[in-house]
Parts: C-alpha cells; sequence; structure tokens
C-alpha cells in the first residue's frame, strides 16, 4: 500500500475522530434509558464474529449501530474527499461492505440489526429502537 498524501493538518484531525461513546450514542442511549430500557454498550452480538455493536438487547437479540455519515457512506450526506479519492472510495465501500456482511450474519443467527445515522434525532430513532425491541421480546 502507498503512502497517503495527507497533510499533518488532515492527519491530526483524522486521529482525534472517535469511534465509540460519541456525543451521537450518548444521546442515543440516554433517550433509550429514559424509555425504560436497559442495553450493554459495545459488545459482539455474536461469539466468533469479530464485529461490535454500539448497543446489544441480549434477550430481544437486537444489536445497534450507529453509523457515521462519512464513514459508512450515507446516502444523505456522504461526501467524498477530492484528495486521496480512491482511497477513502476503496475504504467507505469497504465499510458499506461489512455493514452489509455483518447485517447478514445477525439475520443468519436471528438477530437483528438496526443502523443509526449519526444524522438522525436521537429521540426519534430512539424510538424506532424501542418499537423494534419490545415487539422482538413479545415474540419470545
Amino acid at each position: 500500500m502507498e503512502p497517503l498524501d495527507t497533510t499533518p493538518d488532515v492527519s491530526a484531525r483524522m486521529s482525534r475522530q472517535k469511534s465509540r461513546n460519541t456525543r451521537v450514542e450518548h444521546a442515543l442511549r440516554r433517550a433509550l434509558h429514559a424509555a425504560g430500557l436497559r442495553y450493554r454498550v459495545h459488545r459482539r452480538p455474536l461469539k466468533g464474529v469479530r464485529r461490535e455493536a454500539d448497543l446489544v438487547f441480549g434477550p430481544a437479540r437486537v444489536a445497534v449501530f450507529v453509523d457515521g455519515c462519512f464513514w459508512h457512506g450515507c446516502p444523505q450526506h456522504a461526501t467524498w474527499p477530492k484528495r486521496n479519492a480512491e482511497f477513502w472510495r476503496t475504504k467507505i465501500e469497504g465499510n458499506r461492505a461489512r455493514d452489509r456482511d455483518t447485517d447478514a450474519k445477525l439475520a443468519a443467527a436471528g438477530w437483528l440489526a438496526v443502523r443509526v445515522w449519526e444524522h438522525e434525532d436521537p429521540d426519534e430513532a430512539a424510538e424506532r429502537v424501542r418499537g423494534l425491541v419490545e415487539a422482538r421480546r413479545k415474540k419470545v
């Protein structure tokens, strides 16, 4: 892999990007907790599968992933960088493919993967997640 043509400013900014416990995750967790739901944070729903969900509702078998618009290629907000365009397109498309693979593996094991975009209103997303968790709990 050839080195990236990256400025020190860009490199510093990218190194500060959080991958867990982001503001969006905290807001979603607060809303879900206020709705009376309890969950595990940053867990692997399936043993042997190296994919970590942001929130896991074990008995209901629901795994919630909070996806960043840039990193996961949001159809509404994603932008394609002009600098190192090939690298970033490969990276983001790889993330999308991994997300699809994760969703398929979870579904095959009886889990429901829920994707929440970082731009979504946390209260609306929490209500959507709450409805899915409660519906699956009734089936169990």
